[in-house]
């Protein structure tokens, strides 16, 4: 026996709290225990180009074996090894990490990182087995091989060993309660997620169970467009291609590496979880990067690799401190520069992609500043306008690099012909027949009516339909502090109205036939909350103009919707809203001569007074379907009247 003696620790008990508290998940132990198996071999080769070592390197291998009888499993590799002095400092003296001293001696002779950074990579093992033993043999000429063996305390025994060939195995007698990983297929699984980007092939049983390539770290000249998409595919199977893609390779203010792809959005897609791989030398970290990516940017997807990124010892969870906030802020500004870009060199991809990365960007807006001074220029809105057909979708890559960026178009462009607009543009478009004025829609299916009227008068309206721009309107208002936002069925213009002063007085009743329909409708409605105005609108066709219309003014409607979502409630329909009805349709005027027929008689009102009375309730009800849904009670009443105008007027009809 060499020696025999107790591991140096800095905390008393140590070995408890790593069982039990260092790690979140025991299987951290595999990811850890090949980290430094790869260290190993990188190791051998940064000595050999030092001219320290004049050996054969052989092909670069770990191993991992599993022994079911003996209940063990075992990782190999044939690397730099150690001698007994270094198995002394570097094993039994826990948190001094062999990767920190070793890359401060070799410093700018390696191809491939150190992994290994944290020291206590080697002592998770103990949270899955009752005894840990170190076979290994340093690749220095003329060292002896020694096995190294503990039980989980802190005693530990040193021993010569009969190994001959160069490089180090770890193996594991695992606790009953840890025997899963005594099972091919757990192992693979573990390896498939924590080590597929190693670079170095990783065996079971003759089996290479990993990708070896990280299309991250490769050169963008090296990478094709079906390269991208077919990590895109790896990464994410069985999602639509990307929009466009951003490959990170930059070593200045920090080191990072990655692609991140702008992914077309579905609706089930939760775009408040992050889906970017945080990775460390290639060493899979977390399925998401929630603590560095922007919020408005989660729905980004791809890999982020970052050596300057601060993790806690176990690598499981980020450290927060300004680097980290700082690296958010660098993936912002180059999305913004890209968005920018995209938008002066090829608006026809830029508005392709904007269905799916509008809502984002316009989050982005919203909660940072810096995002927003970067981008404000370039949000656009879908318009009715009949601008010139833009074809699009051109997916792009960028290269961001220490000679500069660029960026590479990789699929040809498709054509659509939805004209979209700036606000500025829009303003600049429309000054003269409504200066300083937004007409939008929240819901074209809704609104069509209200659409419609405005197209036909020659006023443009801008779709403002997405989930988020609720409260994206009301940020557009701070912006442009001198325009007025309407949407289409709050108020109407008065270039869609007809001047009313010409109207003729009746000298029997000595009112308008304004007056006389608004009267109509109150007494016929019975719903004093309800406002009646009565207008003529302009058309060169009034039969295809709406007879009525329910409109809701814009700061009351606002107000009610901010306190439904502070309550948390979905906004009812205010039962104070205003009926607008068109006089010059033929309905309307209709109406008004059936009207001028009915007599009082004896009995009640004549048959003419109850069909008055039943069309203004179905015209009525006809506007206020554009705004809401009835309830069932109330589309009873809707078809039970229906059927009784019908009835009534097939009656007149047919004497």
């Amino acid at each position: 026996m060499l020696e025999q003696g107790t591991i140096s620790i800095h905390t008393e008990n140590i070995f408890p709290i790593i069982k039990k508290s260092l790690y979140s998940d025991h299987q951290i132990f595999l990811r850890e225990l090949v980290s430094n198996a790869v260290d190993a071999i990188q190791k051998l080769k940064m000595v050999s180009r030092a001219g320290e070592y004049n050996g054969d390197t052989g092909e670069d291998e770990i191993t991992i074996a599993i022994d079911k009888d003996k209940k063990t499993l075992s990782i190999s590799d044939n690397g730099i090894g150690m001698t007994a002095e270094e198995v002394k400092k570097y094993i039994n003296q826990v948190a001094f990490s062999s990767a920190e001293e070793f890359i401060h001696k070799y410093e700018g002779k390696a191809d491939q990182p150190i992994i290994g950074h944290f020291g206590l990579g080697f002592y998770s093992s103990f949270m899955v087995a009752k005894q840990v033993e170190i076979d290994t043999l340093s690749y220095k000429e003329g060292s002896q091989a020694v096995h190294w063996t503990c039980d989980g305390s802190p005693a530990f025994t040193l021993d010569e060993s009969s190994r001959t060939t160069r490089g180090t195995t770890i193996t594991l007698t695992l606790m009953p309660d840890e025997e899963e990983y005594l099972e091919a297929a757990r192992v693979k699984n573990l390896v498939k997620t924590y080590c597929d980007f190693m670079p170095v092939p990783i065996k079971l049983d003759g089996e290479v169970l990993n990708q070896q390539k990280a299309a991250w770290r490769e050169s963008s000249s090296n990478l094709t467009k079906e390269d991208y998409l077919e990590f895109y595919r790896y990464l994410y199977p069985f999602q639509e291609e990307p929009l466009l893609w951003v490959h990170l390779n930059t070593d200045y203010p920090f080191i990072i590496n990655g692609i991140l792809y702008f992914p077309k959005m579905r609706p089930d897609v939760d775009v408040t979880k992050g889906q970017i791989k945080l990775f460390c030398n290639q060493v899979f970290v977390s399925d998401n990067c929630d603590e560095i990516i922007p919020q408005f940017l989660m729905p980004m997807r791809g890999v982020i690799d970052s050596t300057d990124i601060p993790l806690n010892v176990s690598r499981s969870a980020l450290q927060g401190d300004r680097t980290v906030k700082r690296i958010g802020d660098y993936i912002a500004k180059k999305v913004g520069d890209r968005l920018k870009e995209l938008y002066r060199d090829d608006r026809e991809q830029y508005i392709s992609a904007w269905k799916d990365l509008g809502t984002f960007v316009k989050f982005g807006v919203l909660n940072d500043d810096k995002f927003k001074k970067q981008v404000e220029d370039i949000l656009i809105f879908r318009t009715t306008a009949k601008l010139n057909a833009q074809p699009t979708e051109t997916p792009a890559v960028e290269v961001q690099s220490s000679e500069g960026d660029f960026w590479q178009d990789v699929t040809p462009s498709n054509t659509s012909s939805t004209p979209y607009t700036t606000i500025k543009e829009y303003l600049e478009r429309n000054k003269e027949r409504h200066e300083n004025k937004v007409f939008y829609s929240t819901d074209e299916a809704t609104q069509a009516t209200y659409i419609e009227l405005h197209k036909s008068q020659g006023l443009e309206v801008l779709f403002m339909d997405s989930f988020i721009d609720t409260h994206f309107i009301n940020f557009l208002e701070r912006e442009y502090q001198d325009v007025k936002f309407t949407r289409v069925d709050s108020d109407l213009d008065n270039t869609l109205l007809d001047d009313k002063s010409g109207e003729i007085v009746d000298p029997i009743t000595n009112k308008t036939k304004s007056e006389i329909i608004k009267e109509l409708f109150e007494k016929s409605l019975n719903k004093p909350k309800v406002n009646i105005r009565t207008e003529a609108l302009k058309s060169d066709d009034p039969q295809g103009t709406p007879p009525a219309m329910v409109l809701l003014p814009e700061i009351l409607r606002r107000l009610r919707e901010m306190n439904a979502m502070m309550q948390q409630q979905n906004a009812e329909f205010p039962e104070e809203h205003i009926l607008l009805v068109n006089t010059a349709h033929p309905l309307i005027q209709n109406l008004l001569t059936i009207n001028q027929g009915a007599i009082i008689q004896d009995d009640g009102e004549s048959p003419a007074a109850q069909l008055t009375k039943m069309i203004c309730q179905h015209v009525y009800d006809l506007a206020l379907m554009s705004q809401k849904g009835f309830d069932a009670e109330g589309m009873k009443s809707f078809v039970e009247r229906s059927n009784d105008v019908l009835t009534k007027l097939t009656e007149q009809a047919s004497k």
